[in-house]
């Protein structure tokens, strides 16, 4: 009865309205843009046909708001819609002040403010999409989302933009769409069609991309959080992914364990209330295979700037297909994860699916109701979710009065250190991306009975963004967990460390009392230029990166590094490798992470003859003729165990065939140490001798007469310094990093990615050091001036 009813007050508003109604009507549609349905199979999109698409809606419907944000890492347009009903379009400006205030309870008058702005304001849910491009039904949920926002009339639509301000963001990664739908669109009836691109598909980064939200080291990060987070403070986030195809059909919240413990268990609660309701949703509406509590955690900051931030973070991962090609998953193949079985029912996965054909159309219909029962409930419980909203940042500049930060620290010292200039500016910069307050002291103070010099820079937990500060300044304890009692350990989604002071390397301190010192606000910090010397702005040194065509994210990161430092340098493919005469061209050739396997016979599965093959016996030859020349090899993490094999070093991987039951260690930062007389050691000046450690192997070397030991792990004590570490006397003593001499070269191997993420800049001399030329054995260490 509902359905005709409603019909009718829509013909009658409609015949109220003409103009209105006509204005509507005109609305264009995907698929005037596109030339198919989204959804299609077969059928991708380029990000033009996407701006094409939202400026037209712009320009046609009174309910959108267009925003070009800035252009991306390789110059395309980065656009940010605003949906809401046409007055609360026209007064963006008010709700943006009362995103503001309320999110800062320190700038409210009192209970009755704030009680009004949340009578006067709107749920901002920020909904975000196809960071990773080879998810490609997060390049068409969005058209259909957009569609039916601006144009819907039913109930529920009319809600959504009354109650809500809706900013989406078609592509967080434009670049990668058109990598990604370029080779698509190339592959079709091929062999290799659905498989991914043979290049990183962010032109820096990668799958990593969505690793920034802390380091914020690249433009469409930045232009997220400055944009959008740091003007519209939204209360909810619909971060759209997609998963492997071979479980679930869906993942929504709550995630597993661990919860990163500076979190407010408001959020985390508001997390759990908005999953259940999708999911519920969903189920009513006839969709299968809704996992809960699995795979995904809310540990690292990297992923879920949101959690620190006043807003709760919905990822949802949607099983993929061959990107745009159908499969047929057979209902006995399906496997399952941490907590779920794809095959059984339980409580976090109370529907399995049957099954079958799985194709773009079903990746988008997923998507697109997931993300509408989010802005549903969001919309349909306004009030309480800013009133959360409220409380959670009430809690923040509460500091240690909030219930459960008694322990806090109530403020966090950042001591002078002009030797570590580089480094703590690159630190402050984040946390004030992070909106985090900083002040720097006035005259010389005493904390922790220890005396501090002016010009030190004071943290105070208790505001709006603290726990963002504190999370990211101090050490990590990951939980011991395990899959069962006694059994292997509990695989985390990512890593397990994130301590800025040691992978940037720089001294911090926490004081429990309040520190009162004379102190002024830190204004907005410029940038230090970075500088390698020899290496930066100089073509002294010919270096070579290796590209794969099985593409490897490490190569990716090196690049950003090397360009931030204006460090030239030449890729180097493995046909390259293959053909010989690399002294002709390199003086050091780098090889960044990756399997050695992947190296040696390049990428697998079906690709074009042009891609095929990786160094092969003929570059390994090259490889070791060019080193013998007086050629330096580098080689990062796993990497290195390809330089051990290929060129018969006298080292060997003492982890290689340890179970992790044995060894464990995914992801955290190791205590080390360097060989200060060792000139690949020269300019290290961290207060903390350290390493980052992520599957990495550590070297026993076998000829001690070709090989020196750079960094080692101490031979006592546990070399834990932030994250988890199972096994610790597996590489107790063992080298982190090694020198081997090869005729007239050097090999060195890293056991670590010293430009990890670009985020360990500890760790950057060393790496500087293993491009410039190496003196022979036994020289004397100058000291070097490196940008710390």
């Amino acid at each position: 009865m509902r359905r005709p009813l409603a019909a009718a007050l829509l013909a009658a508003a409609a015949l109220a309205h003409p103009r209105a109604a006509a204005a509507q009507a005109a609305l264009p549609t995907p698929a005037a843009f596109l030339g198919f349905e989204p959804g299609d199979d077969r059928k991708l999109p380029q990000w033009k046909q996407v701006v094409d698409y939202f400026q037209a809606l712009d320009k046609a419907s009174p309910r959108v708001t267009v925003r070009t944000l800035g252009k991306t890492t390789l110059g395309r347009p980065f656009l940010a819609a605003f949906f809401a009903d046409s007055a609360t379009l026209a007064n963006l400006p008010r709700y943006e002040e009362i995103q503001r205030k309320l999110a800062d309870p320190r700038l409210l008058s009192g209970d009755a403010e704030r009680r009004q702005l949340i009578a006067d304001g709107k749920v901002v849910v920020l909904v975000t999409s196809s960071i990773h491009s080879t998810e490609v039904g997060g390049f068409l949920s969005p058209l259909r989302l957009a569609e039916r926002l601006a144009g819907g009339e039913d109930e529920e639509a009319q809600a959504i933009r009354k109650n809500a301000i809706v900013i989406m963001v078609p592509s967080l990664n434009p670049d990668g769409m058109d990598i990604v739908t370029d080779w698509y669109k190339s592959s079709l009836g091929t062999p290799w069609e659905g498989s991914g691109p043979p290049t990183l598909y962010h032109h820096y980064t990668g799958h990593d991309n969505n690793r920034d939200w802390y380091a914020f080291t690249q433009v469409e990060t930045q232009m997220v959080v400055d944009s959008l987070y740091g003007k519209w403070h939204p209360q909810v986030a619909n971060d759209i992914h997609q998963q492997g195809g071979g479980g679930s059909r869906i993942f929504i919240p709550p995630y597993m364990d661990p919860i990163e413990p500076n979190i407010d268990p408001v959020l985390m609660a508001g997390v759990a209330q908005m999953g259940k309701a999708m999911t519920w949703r969903m189920l009513a509406d006839g969709f299968t295979g809704i996992a809960n509590n699995t795979s995904y955690d809310a540990w690292t900051p990297a992923r879920a700037y949101q959690h620190y931030h006043g807003a709760i973070r919905i990822l949802t991962e949607t099983a993929s297909a061959q990107l745009a090609t159908p499969v047929r998953i057979p209902f006995d193949s399906l496997r399952g994860g941490y907590n779920v079985d794809a095959k059984v029912a339980n409580v976090d996965f109370l529907a399995p699916w049957g099954g079958g054909a799985w194709g773009i159309g079903d990746i988008v219909k997923y998507q697109t109701a997931a993300s509408w029962a989010l802005l549903a409930q969001a919309a349909d419980d306004r009030a309480q979710w800013l009133q959360s909203f409220a409380r959670v940042q009430a809690n923040a500049v509460a500091g240690k009065r909030a219930p459960g930060r008694a322990s806090w620290p109530s403020t966090i010292v950042i001591p002078a250190q002009p030797a570590r200039d580089t480094a703590v500016n690159a630190v402050v910069r984040i946390l004030q991306r992070g909106q985090v307050e900083l002040r720097r002291a006035t005259a010389a103070f005493t904390a922790n009975r220890k005396s501090y010099p002016a010009g030190s820079l004071l943290i105070h937990t208790a505001q709006p963004y603290g726990a963002f500060a504190k999370a990211l300044l101090e050490p990590q304890q990951y939980p011991n967990l395990r899959e069962y009692p006694g059994g292997p350990p509990k695989r985390p989604y990512d890593v397990t460390a994130h301590t800025l002071p040691l992978l940037y390397g720089l001294d911090v301190a926490f004081v429990q009392d309040s520190v009162t010192a004379a102190s002024t606000p830190l204004a907005p910090q410029a940038q230090t230029r970075w500088v390698a010397r020899g290496l930066s702005d100089s073509k002294a040194r010919r270096v070579g990166i290796f590209r794969n065509a099985s593409a490897s994210m490490d190569e990716g990161w090196t690049r950003w590094l090397l360009d931030q430092h204006r460090i030239p340098y030449t890729m180097a493919t493995a046909r390259d490798l293959r053909a010989g005469n690399l002294a002709s061209r390199f003086d050091v050739i780098l090889l960044p992470e990756q399997a050695a396997r992947q190296i040696a016979r390049g990428p697998a599965g079906a690709y074009p003859d042009s891609l095929k093959g990786g160094v092969g016996e003929e570059g390994a030859a090259a490889l070791k003729q060019f080193v013998e020349a007086g050629g330096t090899l580098v080689a990062l993490n796993d990497a290195s165990e390809y330089a051990i094999e290929a060129l018969q070093l006298p080292v060997k991987n003492v982890l290689a065939e340890l179970r992790p039951t044995q060894f464990y260690a995914p992801g955290s930062i190791f205590r080390v140490e360097l060989d200060r007389a060792h000139p690949l050691a020269a300019g290290y000046t961290a207060p903390q001798q350290m390493v980052w450690f992520e599957a990495s192997p550590a070297f026993e070397i076998t000829d001690p007469s070709r090989a020196s030991v750079v960094a080692r792990y101490p031979a006592q004590g546990d070399p834990l310094l932030s994250g988890w570490l199972l096994g610790a006397e597996k590489i107790a003593g063992r080298a982190a990093m090694v020198d081997v001499a090869m005729g007239k070269g050097h090999v060195v191997l890293f056991g670590f990615r010293p430009q990890y993420r670009a985020q360990s800049m500890a760790t950057y001399p060393l790496l500087w050091n293993a491009l410039r030329p190496i003196p022979s054995g036994g020289m004397r260490v100058t000291k070097a001036v490196e940008t710390r």
